[in-house]
This record gives C-alpha cells, sequence and structure tokens, in this order.
C-alpha cells in the first residue's frame, strides 16, 4: 500500500497559495492518500542532484516537487512552486540520512558546487583554515557528510560558514557552528543530539534508507493516514504546522515523565510555547480515559501572565488537541484569574484597585512626613522586597536581603519604609481593595494553610514575567511530586520589573531544564538585526544561572529589516500605511501584518491612519478571525507572532520612555534593570515578525538602535 508523507515546509507555502492554486493541489495530492496517483506523471528530471526527486503537474503553472525515496511505495511531497522554481530546485536538492543520529537530511547540491570556487580563492590566501584543529574523524562523528568534508576544510572564517547555512543540511550545519563558536567536540556533540529521534538508533543506521529517516524526521516530515487527515491538515496549514516538532522539542513535551519541576528556555522563536501546549496534550490525553480525579476541576493547569496570553493559548490548545475528551482535562486561565478565583471561593468577590489609585495612595503616603523617598521608590520596595519576601513583620524586614536594589537602606530609613508602606496597605484594606499581587499573596496563603491543591500538573508559559507570590500560588496548588510543574521561559523576554529565583521558593529544576537554540519564527536577517537590541548584559534565568544566546539562530533567510526617518509625526504614519498596502498588494493577508508602538497613544494614532486608508483593523487582544491589520502596543504583542511587523514611533525619548526609568541618582541598579527591560520590550515586538519588520521614528532614534545620525 502506498504511504504519502507530507513535508512541514510544504505547509506555508500552501497556505498562501491562491484559492483556485490550492484546489488543484488538494486534487493532485488527494490521488496520493487515496492511492490512485495514476495519471499525476511522476516525472524524473534530467541532470538531478538525485535521482529520487520526481515531479508532478498541478496546473499550467505549478508543479509540485515529491521525493520516491525507492523503498516501496512511499512518496513525499516536498513542495509546490511555480514550475520554473520547482524545476530548479529539484534539480539542485540531494536527500541523505546523517549517519550520525538517523535522520533524513537534504542539502543544496548546486549551491555548494558553485559556492566552492570562491571557497577555493578565499583559503588559497590564508594559512589557518577554520577547522583545523579538528580531524575528519571527529567531523564525521558529528554526523558531517564525507561528501561536505572536502568544503569543509576550505573554510577560513564563521562568516565563509554562515554563507553555507541554507545549503547545508541543519544538524551538519548547527555541528560546525558549535565548533566555530569555541565548543569542544563533546561539547559540539551535546548540540547535534538534541537531532536524535526517540528511537535513539545509534549503530543501526542504514545510509541508504531514507524511508525509516523520514520515520525518525517528525520535524521535518509527517506521513498522511487517509483523506481525512489530509482534508484536516489543508484546512488549516499553520496549525499543523505547529504539530511539527524538532526533535530536541519532542524529547521535552513528550518525555514519559519528570522527577519534579522541569523547565525549558530558549530565545524567541525557538518554540517553547508550542512545546508547553505540546506537554499538556500529552499530559491530558493520559487524563483521556479517566477524567480528572483531583481538585474540583480539571487535572492539569496551563498558565501565564496576561489574559490575553492566556485566550491565545486557548486558541492553540484547540487547534492542538482535537479529542475532546482530553481537551477537557485542561483549564486555561491566568495567573490573576487563578488568584482570583482561590479568593472568592474563600471569602467572596474581591475588589481590584485601580491602578492610578494606587499610585496615589503612594505619592499621599511620601507626602505627609516629607519622607525622603519616591512613591515609585516606594512601590516597587514593597512589591519586589516586602511581597516578593512574604514579609509580615517590620523586624523581618529590617533583617531580610535586598538582593537587586540599588540604593543601600539604614535601619532607621527602612523603618520608615515600613511604616510607610503598612500605611498604603491599611488604606487599601479600609476600601476592602486589594492589587493583583496583594491577591496572589493571599491565595497562596489560603491554599498552604488548608492543605488544597487544584491541579494534578500546572505548566507555566512566559514563565520569566511571575512575581514571586504568584510562584507561591502556582507552587501550593499542584501536589508536589513528578510532572507537577513545566515551566517555559526566557529571561531575554522579560518585559515586567518579577525577578525570582525558584530554588528560593522550593521549586528546583536543576537536572530537569533544556535549551532550546533554533527559532523558527524570525528569519536569521531580522535575528541577526534584533539581538544587539538586548545590549551586553547578561540575563539571569529562574534556576539562577546566567543565560545565553551562544547557537541561537534561525534557519529561514529572508530581507534584513527596514529603518526608516520620517520628517513628521504625520509622514511616518503615511509611511506606515504605504507599507501595509505594499505587504497586501506583495500578497500577505491583513491579519498577517501587526503593528507596535511604545505607547497606546501611538498605538491609537496608526489605527485611526489605518482605517482613514480603509484598510480594516483591530486592535491587538481583540479574539477575532476578521481578516484585519493588529494594532496594538509592544507589551500586547507579547506571545504573538505575524508574517510581518511595523513598529513605530522608534525615537529617542519615546524608547524608552523617560517615565519608565528610575532615575539612576536615586537607584542605580534599578535604573539599569529599567533599561533592560526596555530593551527585551522593543526585541520582542521585532521579533514578533518571520518575514518582514518594518521600524519607523521621527526626530532622533532610540539610543537602543543600530544608528545614531537619523539615516536610514
Amino acid at each position: 500500500m502506498a504511504q504519502l508523507f507530507l513535508a512541514k515546509d510544504f505547509l506555508p507555502d500552501y497556505a498562501r497559495l491562491d484559492k483556485p492554486v490550492q484546489s488543484a493541489v488538494e486534487a493532485a495530492i488527494s490521488k496520493f492518500a487515496e492511492h490512485t496517483y495514476a495519471g499525476l506523471h511522476l516525472e524524473k528530471l534530467q541532470k538531478a542532484k538525485d535521482d529520487r526527486i520526481r515531479t508532478i503537474r498541478i496546473d499550467q503553472s505549478w508543479r509540485g516537487v515529491v521525493l520516491a525515496p525507492g523503498s516501496g511505495d512511499v512518496y513525499c511531497l516536498l513542495s509546490v512552486l511555480p514550475h520554473d522554481e520547482a524545476i530548479r530546485y529539484a534539480v539542485s536538492r540531494r536527500f541523505t540520512v546523517n549517519e550520525a543520529v538517523g535522520v533524513l537530511e537534504v542539502r543544496n547540491e548546486e549551491a555548494l558546487e558553485e559556492l566552492q570556487p570562491a571557497l577555493h580563492a578565499a583559503a588559497a590566501t590564508q594559512d589557518k583554515r577554520l577547522f583545523d584543529d579538528v580531524s575528519d574523524g571527529d567531523l564525521t562523528r558529528l554526523g558531517v557528510d564525507a561528501a561536505i568534508l572536502p568544503v569543509v576544510r576550505l573554510l577560513t572564517s564563521e562568516e565563509h560558514l554562515e554563507a553555507l547555512q541554507t545549503v547545508l543540511p541543519d544538524v551538519q550545519y548547527t555541528a560546525l557552528l558549535a565548533l566555530a563558536t569555541g565548543m569542544t567536540v563533546d561539547e559540539a556533540w551535546t548540540e547535534v543530539a538534541q537531532y536524535l529521534p526517540a528511537d535513539n538508533p545509534s549503530s543501526q543506521i542504514d545510509p541508504a534508507d531514507l524511508v525509516t529517516a523520514m520515520a525518525r524526521t517528525p520535524d521535518r516530515v509527517t506521513p498522511v493516514s487517509g483523506p481525512e487527515e489530509l482534508q484536516q491538515i489543508l484546512a488549516d496549514p499553520f496549525a499543523a504546522w505547529r504539530t511539527f516538532l524538532h526533535p530536541g522539542q519532542r524529547k521535552v513535551a513528550y518525555q514519559s515523565s519528570y522527577a519534579g519541576p522541569a523547565q525549558v528556555t530558549g530565545g524567541a522563536g525557538t518554540g517553547k510555547t508550542v512545546t508547553a501546549l505540546h506537554r499538556a496534550g500529552f499530559l491530558a490525553r493520559q487524563y483521556a480515559s479517566g477524567g480528572a480525579d483531583r481538585g474540583i476541576g480539571p487535572p492539569i493547569l496551563l498558565t501565564t501572565f496576561t489574559r490575553n496570553l492566556a485566550e491565545t493559548l486557548e486558541i492553540q490548545l484547540e487547534l492542538l488537541i482535537a479529542d475532546e475528551r482530553a481537551r477537557r482535562q485542561v483549564q486555561i486561565i491566568n495567573v490573576d484569574r487563578l488568584a482570583h478565583r482561590v479568593v472568592r471561593e474563600a471569602r467572596g468577590n474581591p475588589v481590584i484597585a485601580d491602578f492610578a489609585a494606587v499610585r496615589q495612595r503612594w505619592a499621599d503616603a511620601v507626602a505627609a512626613p516629607s519622607a525622603p523617598f519616591t512613591p515609585a521608590f516606594l512601590d516597587r520596595e514593597w512589591e519586589q522586597v516586602i511581597l516578593a519576601q512574604d514579609l509580615s513583620t517590620e523586624e523581618a524586614y529590617l533583617t531580610c536581603s535586598r538582593t537587586g536594589r540599588g540604593s543601600p537602606l539604614t535601619k532607621a530609613q527602612r523603618s520608615q519604609v515600613w511604616q510607610l508602606t503598612q500605611r498604603v496597605t491599611a488604606g487599601l484594606h479600609e476600601a476592602g481593595e486589594t492589587t493583583y499581587i496583594q491577591l496572589a499573596n493571599e491565595a497562596a496563603h489560603l491554599l498552604r494553610h488548608s492543605g488544597r491543591t487544584y491541579y494534578r500538573h500546572v505548566i507555566v508559559d512566559e514563565a520569566q514575567d511571575l512575581h514571586p507570590a504568584q510562584w507561591r500560588l502556582l507552587r501550593a496548588s499542584v501536589p508536589v511530586g513528578p510532572d507537577d510543574l513545566f515551566v517555559a521561559a526566557d529571561p531575554y523576554q522579560r518585559i515586567y520589573d518579577n525577578r525570582v529565583s525558584l530554588t528560593s521558593l522550593g521549586i528546583s529544576v536543576r537536572g530537569r531544564s533544556r535549551r532550546l537554540t533554533v527559532n523558527y519564527r524570525t528569519t536569521q536577517e531580522i535575528l541577526r538585526w534584533a539581538v544587539p537590541l538586548l545590549g551586553s548584559d547578561p540575563a539571569t534565568g529562574l534556576d539562577g544561572d546566567i543565560d545565553t544566546l551562544i547557537g541561537y539562530r534561525s534557519p529561514v533567510h529572508g530581507r534584513p529589516p527596514e529603518l526608516h526617518r520620517a520628517p513628521s509625526r504625520e509622514a511616518e504614519l503615511t509611511s506606515l500605511v504605504d507599507r501595509i498596502r505594499s505587504w497586501v498588494a506583495a500578497g500577505i493577508e491583513p491579519h498577517a501584518i501587526g503593528v507596535a508602538a511604545r505607547s497606546s497613544a501611538a498605538a491609537t494614532q496608526a489605527r485611526d491612519a489605518i482605517k482613514a486608508a480603509r484598510i480594516p483593523t483591530l486592535a491587538l487582544a481583540t479574539q477575532s478571525s476578521k481578516n484585519a491589520v493588529r494594532v496594538g502596543t509592544m507589551h500586547k504583542m507579547k506571545g504573538l507572532e505575524f508574517q510581518a511587523v511595523a513598529v513605530i514611533g522608534v525615537e529617542d525619548g519615546a524608547v524608552p520612555p523617560r517615565a519608565a526609568l528610575t532615575p539612576a541618582a536615586e537607584d542605580p541598579v534599578a535604573h539599569g534593570q529599567d533599561l533592560q527591560r526596555e530593551r527585551c520590550l522593543l526585541f520582542v515586538a521585532c521579533t514578533r515578525a518571520r518575514d518582514h519588520l518594518y521600524l519607523s521614528y521621527t526626530g532622533q532614534p532610540s539610543p537602543f538602535l543600530p544608528v545614531r545620525d537619523g539615516t536610514r
């Protein structure tokens, strides 16, 4: 019986095709799924680098590219392209089995041949080559193909290696990049080993068996069981795209059990959220037959920092878990709603204090005794020291550590701070109000004192933004044991003030933490431009260790970001509309376009300008299927992705806004943390883009941008 596989890269290409072409593609590949593909004219091509490549006719202008591995009646649809592009693709690629990890690989053989004369010329002028200190045996052990070794031996710089990224297989490029960045062979093997499939084939690899290699490469190809599954995939190809997990992601998501809390980290776009969703699905399917058996709700909580992120997770999980019984095992609410629920059940509906009113309470507290503190300083001291450490007495505060706070306080000053914070909290209590952090703290106390837990498993996305009080709540909501907490985090995307050490809260992920390095969302050009926005300060992870972006890269290439200086705000908005129109004219759907600004006012200006141009638009937080450009603040961009992103108003004084920075004279540590938070916020907004990134500003550019003279 014939077997059809679909390549991951086919799905986004299919999604961008016009409807008539999609219909023709569907009709053609349905014949494969139904095993009635006679008449598709599987054509071999003369001068093809791999004689197992075929093409099929879709219509007069489009052709499909198919791999026929040569073992049984098995086919893999690789891509659907315009006729000439399809032919160029088909004749240039060669498919092989990586002899170190057993997965399917593809390389652009034609491009490698074309590059070799230039590499020979460059090598002739240099005495030392990039991999002189690595033996052929070690390169082979890391999975570098014998046919590629001669090219590798010509490389003299990392720039030359980078030029080969698009033509080399992922595993081999990963090995070479690891060595080029200073890793030992053993350290490089650790990077390569993430590609090992679950069966860990070791010495059982047959380099001629492409069919087995395809089965070991679920991040690149997937089998189609029949017409129904095919229809489901084609109905929502971007959703299906999310089911393709990199082997490193799959190992993390589908590990049978963790002995305790586990963590996955990685830069923007490395698939942490997708991994967390798959982990939720894996656990949910285990409960689908028996149902919830603990607490008052489903056994699994999938949570995150904000409500709109939770709503996004809800949509994504619906697409991932088709079985309704399994889906009912997962509850998705943000951590504030969890706290609200716990407190409401204990004492009635809590009232959340208005942010502006709380700010005024701090101002009043400072003004009354003419205290030598600013309202912002007191607010931060209360949240980041007193509430963070759950300090309930003045004595505890007088002797506590204030790590992360830059301004030292005498004992007398601490006492004064305590009295002022007590005045504010007493005022909130009298008004029957509470802040969200207080609410989380109260909920944690209620659960601990009752001994009651709500869930068997808690999965946390965007974990780097949670406050210690929120972590105490999550810790109390699930019993200590195997698979209790699963954490997805990236300290380089920390866009709020919260900082935490999980170990100090009784949550240890040591030995159960994995780092992802491959960005599958953003092109390498956007990534290379965006990473320097983060500056040079290291980021500390939730486990207390310094995090790193070593090896962080994208296998996808495209156009570099565009930076535009406008003479006025009006001109900037006109240019924004022009850029959106050009994207739409190029075939990008409006809903695949996101626009971000640092302030709500600037985002509103952008929405008004887009509306005036008769382009449909919606706020970023709106849950709607309407085909409209999404516009909002940089904070609202968190957790989203778009084919094209425009970031406006990236000028000095606005990014970062001066009001968001603690004065350096008041607290130099807090000032540095504020700057880093703003850098992370801009980085987050820029890395929401898959293919196109456009930034604009008026006046002088933001000091974060790689320009200083106001030029594009």
